[in-house]
Order: structure tokens, then C-alpha cells, then sequence
């Protein structure tokens, strides 16, 4: 009802419906239906990435922009926070200025990449968008008296959102920190992901589409197709950057390596395929399986392989060690399957 309210788009499936409500729930209740670090831990990842995906699909799914700086502006938004905590104290205002800071930024930078290269052909769009990932990428890395270089940063965020912050017990689980500070993820990651579901089906969005389809015929029409190219862009970047925010709350650390490498973004590419392009539901299936694969396929995988311990070859193949190969596989079978994605294969044989 509220989505219908929001945007009109319904998720067109039943079996989708039940997995979106299965999911929103699960999330919803992750610190009392699934108890423990770890869960809270992969539960608040799906969060963010779901976001992070959401935001990447405006770009790749309606815009047919493909871009590689996506985490690129990921890292501003976490850097703002870190910055601004590290400099302004652990205070709610720190948060609140880092992450409208990091926004900011990642929209200007989105928006000079764009006068700049979006009149280009897309794959050198692409290359561009690579190239100054990579130098930012760089000069975080050297920058290390600001940064924190490749050591990163550590900061400390209002005492109300760590563990050492203690409430009680509600249905046997112990409130604390912890548990705040997932729910005002969780809460974030849901505005924004309502928000992004709006945009996509407004007027802006239809008109994001059509220049996807043919980009000379919307310009033909009247529409300055790299002004919308370039709102889309910054919108993107945006919401990428308010993502890495929530993800440096949660954290309490950013680096390189945990907001900029490149391993994010081919992670984003995968989900965005997973998921179904240009389906802002797609963003949230993908994100699912993919976040729970990278933390549980090797746990199962290692279960299997002492189950299936007298059997020849089987407990080799299913060797923990092997659970990147698996995944990999597990993706090739979905883009076999599934070649517009869960949500698309699902709404064509509703």
C-alpha cells in the first residue's frame, strides 16, 4: 500500500510480492528473528547495498549510462562522515554534516564528469568514469595525513549508536547500541530506496527511459538528452554517497579498501544483474542474495563437505576454500536462467 502511494509501481508478480515482503520483514525484525553479530552484521549490509544497487540501476537500468565510478562516490559519502567525526567530536551534528557534505560533493564531481563526458560514446564514458575512480582511488591512498592512507580511519560516533549503550531486553534479545544504530540504517536504507522507487516513476524517470530506447529520437522530440543524463548522474551519486554515509555509521571505519576498490563495484555490476536492470525491485533481490552468498555460501559449503566426507571427489569440490568458485557459478546459472533478471523473469511468467 505504501509503495502503491509512493510510485504506483507494483511489484506485477505474486511470487515477488511474497519475496519483498518476505525480505522487509526479515529485515525489519533481523535483531529479533535472527539474534547474533553476525546476522545483525549481514542484515545492515543488505541495507546499504540495496541502496548502493538501487542507486547504480538509475544510472545502468533507466539511463543506460554505465559507469565505474559508482564507488567512487560510495567512498565520498563514507569519507564525509569519517572526516567529519574525526574533526567535529561524536556528535549527531558530525553525522548529519559529513553525510550532506559527502552528498554534496559526489554530486558536483557527478555533475562535472557529466558536461564533460556524457556527449561521448558510452564506452568512452565508461573508460572516463574508470580513470577518475582510480586517480581519487589514489590520492585517498596517498593523502594519508587527511585519510588516514591505507591504514584508514577510525572515529567514534554518539555513544546512544555503539554497543556500550545499553537498554534493556525486548522478547529476550538486549537492546543496545547496536540495535539503534541498525535500526536508523535500516530506516535510512528505506527512505531512500522509497525515494529512488518515486523518481523512477515520475515524468523525470519515463523520459530516462525513453532516451535509454533511442536518444535520438527524445532529442528529436524536444528533451536535452545530456541534461537529463547528467541529473540522472548526479541523483545517482547522491544517493551512492548518503549509502556510504550509513555505511561509516555502522562501521565506525572506512579505508580503501572497504568503500573505493574496484571488487565493490564489479559486486554492484553482479547484483544490478542478478537483481533484473531497470527494476528498482530487482535492486533489492540481488543485493539479498548476493550479501547472504558472500556470508553464508562458505559456511554451507563446509557443512556439505563433512556430510558428504566418504563420498570420492564431492567433499573436494564442496572445500569452503572453493566458495568464490561456486559463486561464480551460481551467477553464470542466473544469467543463463534469468537473462532480464529475477524481477523480469518473474513479472514475464506471472
Amino acid at each position: 500500500m505504501l509503495v502503491n502511494l509512493l510510485s504506483g509501481d507494483k511489484p506485477r508478480s505474486t511470487v515477488l510480492t511474497v519475496l519483498l515482503l518476505v525480505i522487509l520483514v526479515g529485515l525489519a525484525l533481523a535483531p529479533f528473528l535472527f539474534p547474533g553479530v553476525r546476522s545483525l552484521e549481514t542484515a545492515a549490509r543488505i541495507c546499504i547495498f540495496i541502496v548502493l544497487v538501487a542507486s547504480y540501476d538509475l544510472l545502468l537500468g533507466y539511463a543506460g549510462i554505465v559507469s565505474f565510478a559508482h564507488t567512487m562516490f560510495f567512498g565520498l559519502g563514507a569519507y564525509g562522515v569519517a572526516l567529519a567525526s574525526t574533526h567535529m567530536g561524536r556528535g549527531y551534528d558530525a553525522l548529519i554534516a559529513g553525510a550532506g557534505l559527502g552528498a554534496v560533493a559526489a554530486a558536483a564531481l557527478a555533475l562535472l564528469i557529466g558536461l564533460f563526458s556524457l556527449r561521448v560514446r558510452a564506452i568512452f564514458f565508461a573508460m572516463i568514469t574508470l580513470a577518475v575512480a582510480s586517480a581519487v582511488a589514489v590520492l585517498v591512498s596517498q593523502f594519508s595525513g587527511l585519510t588516514g592512507g591505507e591504514d584508514g580511519l577510525n572515529y567514534k560516533i554518539p555513544r546512544e549508536l555503539t554497543p556500550a549503550f545499553r537498554l534493556g531486553e525486548v522478547m529476550g534479545v538486549r537492546i543496545n547500541g547496536k540495535v539503534l544504530n541498525y535500526y536508523l540504517i535500516f530506516a535510512g536504507s528505506l527512505a531512500l530506496f522509497l525515494l529512488m522507487l518515486r523518481i523512477v516513476n515520475s515524468p523525470f524517470g519515463r523520459v530516462l527511459q525513453a532516451i535509454r530506447e533511442n536518444d535520438f529520437r527524445a532529442e528529436a522530440i524536444g528533451y536535452k538528452v545530456v541534461w537529463y543524463r547528467t541529473l540522472a548522474t548526479c541523483i545517482s551519486a547522491a544517493t551512492a554517497a548518503l549509502a556510504g554515509s550509513l555505511f561509516a555509521i555502522w562501521l565506525r571505519y572506512v579505508g580503501p579498501d572497504t568503500t573505493l576498490s574496484f571488487e565493490i563495484m564489479l559486486d554492484i555490476l553482479l547484483m544490478v544483474v542478478i537483481g533484473g536492470m531497470g527494476t528498482m525491485y530487482g535492486a533489492v533481490i540481488g543485493a539479498t542474495i548476493f550479501v547472504l552468498a558472500q556470508n553464508y555460501l562458505q559456511t554451507l559449503m563446509g557443512s556439505a563437505s563433512e556430510a558428504t566426507s566418504a563420498l570420492p571427489l564431492v567433499p573436494h569440490l564442496l572445500d569452503p576454500d572453493r566458495w568464490l568458485m561456486w559463486l561464480g557459478i551460481l551467477f553464470i546459472l542466473s544469467v543463463y536462467f534469468f537473462p532480464t533478471g529475477i524481477v523480469g523473469r518473474l513479472r514475464a511468467g506471472r
